[in-house]
């Protein structure tokens, strides 16, 4: 398969995977959440780096995501982002000073657009559900890049479609050519798992003029695009005698067989007055169960302007965001890829629509559907959160009724904590809690989220796999860690292989020092992990 190859790509090839975990840190001030107190298991607002947020993500939301929509810099060299990944290459680190923002005079602006793009691509990957999906938002200036890079990290085969939204309905007079559309990339994690929720079916088509028993029912064509000649022979109208083969470059769409079994079925017409070619009856009750196609041009989700007017409503001032989406472009992707009680995840939040889609969906359809923001900006509170807040609790003097009355719902606010790391849990600096500890440990052993429970003292248990059990012994003091109590001795040994034999199970036990060797511990099914240093 041919792949792209761009300036930086040997040096953030596994970044992903060197990124350090970080606890997030709820913050209960900003959180909305009504008499409940504010959780991790609420929808989520994080304020911070999106690659530091995703990678925190994923000891409890690996492969739980069903939807994920971002929205990331189109590098029209207008935005001067900035790339600001702690990549560990001292030429990598020279090469990111020269220029930074990254603006329209950057010639290698493109090559640091693809490496912020890498590593963040391979942790939202993490992220999807087996039957998941991604969509991205882009324009003309990435979309190819974009595409290689997509085909490298997802596959080519689990590319779902390239959608166009009909973004600018007015004409730009500045430049020759009036730009008017954006893409919409769309890739799913297994193509063969993911199906599209058909649309809605436009039943003012379809009526009854012969009262068929089987209700209201829609003429379709008897003839399908292309050649195939088993599908290629004669139709005799009952009513005139006259022959029909299909017109050119066509056949007819199902065998001679079935076409007898339906014009028995009395599914075959031949026009209103019974003179025509003939054409076949899809009644309505089929129709609402197979519902409608997507299309991949859209022109029905609202524009750009609609989206900073939907911004002004809220907010009652100008210009607050540059472009913000409309919340019926993301309330159409939630709407055709996801179920009620799924998880939709935005790493490049902006000004909160995709939040906004959701509430309005689940106020719609008695929904539970959940939210997953990241923000890296300072306006993650002022901007982000803070339309949130307005449409869960209504905003006054808008037309729709019930963005009026509120959205309802609420969501719990979060920062980036500090990482988890090694010379830190030495000297005592920084010891995460049991949870946090056990959590990450879990997505490191096994690469997918572990419901974490709450130790028993006695052995430290905190969850287990189809073949694994986990233990951690640990408290975060440093005088526990320093005693023989964090230790893993024969007797705690020989009371974890006992239970582990009983339930068919090998033991994984995670603790700051051992006083058997694992040769000893080898023949009992324990796999002893000496913290911190096999955390990782």
């Amino acid at each position: 398969m041919p792949t792209l190859d761009f300036k930086g790509k040997q040096f953030i090839y596994a970044h992903h995977l060197t990124v350090p975990f970080r606890k997030p840190e709820i913050d209960t001030e900003k959180s909305l959440t009504g008499e409940n107190p504010p959780s991790l298991d609420d929808n989520l607002i994080i304020h911070g780096d999106n690659l530091h947020a995703l990678k925190a993500l994923l000891p409890v939301y690996a492969g739980k995501i069903k939807c994920i929509y971002i929205d990331p810099p189109y590098n029209t060299g207008n935005e001067k982002w900035a790339y600001n990944d702690n990549v560990n290459s001292p030429m990598m680190q020279a090469w990111l000073e020269k220029n930074s923002p990254i603006d329209v005079e950057d010639l290698e602006r493109h090559d640091k657009w693809l490496c912020m793009m890498w590593p963040r691509l391979h942790l939202l990957r993490e992220l999807l559900s087996d039957d998941g999906v991604i969509f991205i938002s882009i324009d003309d200036n990435e979309v190819h890049r974009l595409r290689m890079l997509m085909d490298e990290i997802f596959g080519m085969g689990n590319f779902v479609a390239n959608i166009v939204w009909h973004h600018r309905k007015s004409s730009q007079n500045d430049i020759d050519v009036s730009l008017s559309h954006n893409h919409i990339l769309c890739y799913a994690l297994e193509k063969s798992e993911f199906s599209f929720n058909a649309g809605d079916v436009d039943e003012s088509k379809f009526s009854n003029p012969d009262e068929d028993s089987r209700g209201p029912w829609v003429a379709d064509p008897m003839d399908a695009p292309h050649i195939r000649k088993n599908l290629m022979y004669e139709i005799i109208n009952p009513n005139t005698g006259k022959v029909y083969l299909p017109p050119a470059g066509r056949h007819w769409r199902f065998s001679k067989d079935k076409y007898e079994a339906a014009l028995e079925e009395k599914r075959i017409i031949f026009g209103k007055r019974g003179t025509t070619k003939p054409q076949y009856k899809r009644f309505l009750s089929e129709a609402r169960e197979k519902g409608v196609n997507i299309f991949t041009i859209w022109s029905d989700v609202g524009t750009a302007t609609d989206g900073t007017k939907e911004l002004i409503n809220i907010f009652g001032r100008g210009q607050l965001f540059p472009t913000p989406k409309p919340t019926d472009l993301i309330a159409k992707i939630i709407r055709i890829s996801t179920d009620k009680n799924d998880i939709i995840l935005d790493s490049f939040a902006g000004s909160g629509t995709t939040a906004h889609a959701v509430l309005a969906l689940n106020k719609a359809d008695g929904g539970n559907r959940k939210f997953i923001l990241v923000e890296c900006e300072d306006y993650a509170d002022n901007i982000t959160a803070e339309r949130v807040r307005r449409v869960i609790n209504g905003v006054e003097n808008v037309k729709d009724e019930n963005l009026r009355e509120g959205l309802d719902g609420s969501f719990t606010y979060c920062t980036l904590g500090e990482t988890i790391d090694t010379e830190g849990m030495l000297t005592g600096d920084t010891l995460p809690t049991y949870e946090t500890l056990a959590r990450y440990i879990a997505w490191t052993a096994t690469g997918s989220k572990l419901e974490v429970k709450k130790a028993r003292q006695e052995d430290y248990c905190f969850g287990e796999t189809k073949d694994i059990r986990f233990y951690l012994i640990y408290k975060p003091t440093l005088k526990f860690l320093e005693s023989n109590k964090s230790a893993l001795d024969a007797k705690r040994a020989e009371q974890i292989a006992e239970e582990c034999k009983a339930v068919g199970k090998k033991a994984y036990v995670y603790a700051s020092h051992k006083f058997m060797s694992q040769k000893e511990l080898t023949p009992l099914g324990i796999t002893f992990c000496q913290l911190p240093y096999s955390i990782y």
